[in-house]
């Protein structure tokens, strides 16, 4: 009975509960959509109450977790640090190699994952700062853009002289063609032709053992033409270089559209016709330099050019060595085929010895009375005579400069050199290195009183070594003690006596801003020879005292400065 009746209240009390969930479904069917908008409200209630939990332990993680605070001045904003030290506060450091967070659950990976996405929401919520940093970006790009348009602003007369600078030490090719292409202005500005009275063009580089193709040739000479065409209306001064082929081509071409041509320069060249001497007569009425050194020409060409347009010459360079007999040029000078040359240099390749050429000096005398330089370098000269016997009596009276330096031995003595010199009285420059018959009695012979440049030094010859003291420095020191600006004497045995009082007259002379540059090396020199000059000239910038036997060690070396020659002289005390 007990049992039976437990069973009848549970049945009883399963009864009620389930009364009021029928009742409920019930009244729902007769009300409609009121009890779902209870149930919507229900819904949402759970979600607010969420956030706003997830809300609040996001304002209390955060003063935890930022170590800064955005303040706003008056035109930036401030970022303050609000911890004391760089290394204090949630400073973000490297994870150690096995640590424990790696063993985690998935669980509570979960919650770092939630913790990282409150974190990324921080800066949303700073609504104010955030915004005004993209104001004042946004702000600050047109700025920045027109800094970088700052080239297309400038006047093209500002844009000419800024290219004019670089195209005086860099020349205008490649450095024109290549600033033309940044934009119109620049372009507009690099195609002036003001730019373009200077130009030098080298030949493209090709791999040893092949030629050069068809097409790139056809390149060359259209790119060629067009420069001459569009940019070289106003050239004065070109120069060609290391063209093997295509040379005649390029001289027509520059003879036919540059009517201002002044100076012409063949270096390293090979393949200049006569054709393209008969165009420089035609069209280039302006020329006045030559320059064909280490090049290969027609001379038949050259001496046809001379005959007709000889007359407006003034400068004429060229090379005689091995290959390149160009006795016939030097003699067709002398007969009178350019009266009014002023510059004549002859050359040779340093590799090669005993390259003579004959020359009549009184013959060049006669024929070029106005020449002022005059080099022969590395060229042994061989003295020639006049046929008819008759001596020039003016000598070169416009010369300021003549050089016969050479690398081997020299048969030049003081009568070929007073031959030279004997009415040279404007003379500036005399470079006589590797002349080593010459002595100092014969220089003070020569009627030049203002002498500023004197190479005497002696080079690769074979007197170099020899233990046979010379004499007589000191006149020559005494004679251009008041005009001397550079004084080389390198390996010249003048005994330590007469040293020192050669060096005794450069530094008594009463303009000791003069002399700049001495050249002692190999020279039999000794301190109190040296103190005087270091002492008193204050201009003094350059000094070799290198192969000096006679000066203690650490001091034979060379010197540049005036400042490191005051300190040898503190060293010589």
């Amino acid at each position: 009975m007990d049992s039976s009746e437990a069973e009848d209240l549970t049945h009883s009390e399963r009864r009620e509960d389930l009364a009021p969930s029928t009742s409920n479904t019930l009244d729902q069917g007769e009300d409609g959509p009121k009890p779902k908008k209870v149930s919507l409200k229900r819904t949402k209630a759970t979600p607010t109450n969420a956030k706003a939990k997830k809300q609040k332990k996001a304002r209390v993680s955060r003063p935890a977790q930022l170590g800064y605070t955005v303040q706003q001045g008056e035109d930036m904003l401030l970022v303050i640090s609000s911890t004391t030290s760089q290394y204090d506060g949630p400073v973000w450091t490297l994870p150690k190699k096995g640590s424990k967070k790696k063993k985690l659950t998935k669980g509570k990976v979960k919650e770092k994952k939630k913790k990282k996405k409150t974190v990324r929401a921080k800066p949303k919520l700073a609504n104010n700062p955030v915004a005004k940093e993209k104001e004042d970006t946004n702000l600050f790009v047109p700025q920045k853009a027109a800094d970088h348009r700052w080239g297309q602003s400038l006047p093209e007369e500002v844009l000419i002289n800024i290219f004019q600078m670089v195209v005086v030490q860099d020349g205008a090719v490649p450095f024109l063609c290549r600033v033309g292409r940044v934009c119109r202005l620049w372009n507009a500005a690099a195609s002036s032709p003001v730019l373009w009275r200077k130009a030098a063009v080298g030949h493209c580089w090709i791999a040893p053992g092949k030629t050069q193709l068809p097409k790139t040739e056809t390149k060359i000479k259209d790119t060629f033409n067009w420069l001459a065409q569009n940019r070289f209306s106003q050239l004065r001064d070109f120069s060609l270089h290391h063209w093997k082929k295509n040379v005649s081509y390029a001289v027509e071409v520059v003879a036919e559209f540059c009517p201002h041509l002044h100076s012409l320069t063949l270096s390293y060249c090979t393949g200049l016709t006569a054709t393209a001497f008969h165009s420089l007569g035609l069209h280039s009425r302006s020329l006045q330099s030559i320059n064909l050194q280490y090049s290969e020409f027609q001379v038949e060409g050259l001496l046809e050019y001379l005959e007709n347009h000889g007359s407006q010459m003034k400068q004429i360079l060229f090379t005689h060595g091995h290959g390149l007999k160009n006795d016939r040029l030097l003699t067709a000078i002398t007969r009178g085929l350019c009266p009014d040359l002023e510059l004549l240099e002859v050359n040779t390749k340093l590799d090669s010895k005993d390259c003579e050429l004959p020359l009549c000096i009184q013959a060049l005398q006669t024929a070029c009375p106005k020449l002022k330089t005059f080099r022969m370098l590395n060229v042994r000269p061989l003295p020639k005579t006049m046929r008819t016997g008759a001596e020039s009596t003016l000598g070169f009276p416009l010369l300021e400069e003549l050089c016969i330096a050479t690398t081997s031995f020299s048969y030049m003595t003081d009568k070929d050199l007073w031959d030279i010199l004997f009415g040279s009285t404007r003379l500036r420059v005399l470079d006589l290195r590797g002349c080593s018959r010459i002595t100092p009695s014969g220089l003070v012979t020569l009627p030049c009183l203002e002498l500023e440049c004197l190479f005497w030094g002696q080079y690769f010859s074979s007197n170099v070594g020899l233990s046979s003291p010379k004499a007589g420095l000191h006149m020559v020191t005494q004679k251009w003690s008041q005009t001397l600006q550079q004084l080389d004497i390198a390996n010249q045995l003048f005994a330590a006596e007469d040293l020192e009082i050669a060096m005794s007259h450069l530094a008594q002379a009463t303009e000791t801003d003069t002399l700049r540059s001495l050249n002692l090396s190999g020279t039999r020199i000794t301190p109190p020879a040296l103190r005087p000059v270091i002492g008193q000239t204050t201009a003094l910038s350059y000094l070799n005292l290198s192969s000096c036997r006679y000066l203690p060690r650490g001091v034979k070396r060379i010197y540049r400065g005036q400042e490191d020659i005051r300190q040898l002289l503190d060293k010589l005390d």
